[in-house]
């Protein structure tokens, strides 16, 4: 079946990069573990849930981690060599890092639970990091940042993946491709977009493709799935799959109804990976009754 641009076919299967063994965390005894950073317990994770601008929170990361979502989405801009979280320049503070609100929260919560993100899961929670502004040097200050937390973190060293407690993936501008092309190794992945199906990029660079609902679907939960439109999902995410990739669709709808029932319903009967959302517990309660891996 043919696509135009975004919505080509991909024959093309290429191999997934091969994975080490996530190294063991020095944690602190019983006795000299304080309260905050004992194991801290929760719902068991729900692995499709991915926060939409989850920094609009109010607790961010630790609402969407109670909920049980496994993806989380902050976005950055680079300013006076900091790394602030905000939607809107108008918006920045700061106070509110990218430090400050996923890098340290991420490492404690792993420490505690000696070397994950959810107490016995070892599946990588997936931080998705959107540079809004300045791509190459706003990714030159994260690779700084994720080094000095790479303890934690997948790593990509010279062909070989690493899998780690937390997935940071780089979305947003595009010119931090190139530098990060350019590593040998790395503590950071590439969101990729359809056009990057059948291209020469591997898992190892780009596990997540991601793209815009609206840019290649028309139906918005009204009705039954036109025929046609569903095919291309299902087309699209099995390419994706066949490369070891994951699958994301940004700005599906999201106001909670039938029609957003109906869409999630689609996604996951394609084996899309990440259901995109602002709505925590509305989506942590449909992937508890309606996907069959996260039911409890």
């Amino acid at each position: 079946m043919a696509f135009p641009t975004r919505r080509r076919a991909v024959t093309t299967a290429l191999a997934t990069a091969a994975a080490g063994t996530l190294l063991p965390l020095r944690t602190a005894t019983a006795a000299e573990t304080p309260a905050a950073a004992r194991p801290v317990r929760g719902p068991r994770p729900l692995r499709r849930a991915h926060a939409h601008n989850d920094y609009l929170h109010p607790r961010p990361l630790h609402d969407a981690l109670g909920h049980g979502f496994t993806s989380v989405e902050a976005d950055i801009f680079l300013v006076d060599g900091e790394l602030l979280v905000a939607h809107e320049a108008t918006d920045l503070d700061p106070a509110r890092t990218l430090s400050a609100l996923y890098l340290e929260p991420l490492l404690a919560r792993v420490r505690a639970n000696h070397g994950t993100v959810f107490p016995g899961d070892r599946t990588p929670v997936q931080l998705l990091i959107d540079i809004k502004t300045d791509g190459a040097a706003a990714y030159q200050e994260l690779d700084r940042q994720l080094r000095r937390h790479r303890q934690m973190l997948t790593a990509f060293h010279h062909g070989r993946v690493r899998p780690g407690a937390v997935t940071p993936v780089v979305s947003g501008d595009r010119a931090a491709r190139a530098p990060m092309e350019a590593q040998g190794s790395r503590y950071a992945f590439y969101d990729g977009r359809l056009d990057d199906l059948g291209t020469a990029a591997t898992a190892s660079f780009i596990p997540l493709i991601s793209s815009s609902w609206t840019e290649t679907f028309g139906w918005q939960g009204a009705g039954p799935c036109p025929p046609a439109e569903r095919d291309t999902l299902r087309s699209l995410t099995a390419a994706a799959h066949r490369r070891g990739q994951r699958v994301r669709f940004w700005a599906t709808p999201d106001v909670p109804g039938p029609e957003r029932d109906a869409v999630w319903a689609e996604l996951l009967a394609a084996g899309v990976d990440h259901l995109n959302t602002d709505d925590l517990a509305g989506l942590a309660r449909f992937l508890r009754h309606h996907d069959r891996d996260d039911r409890e």
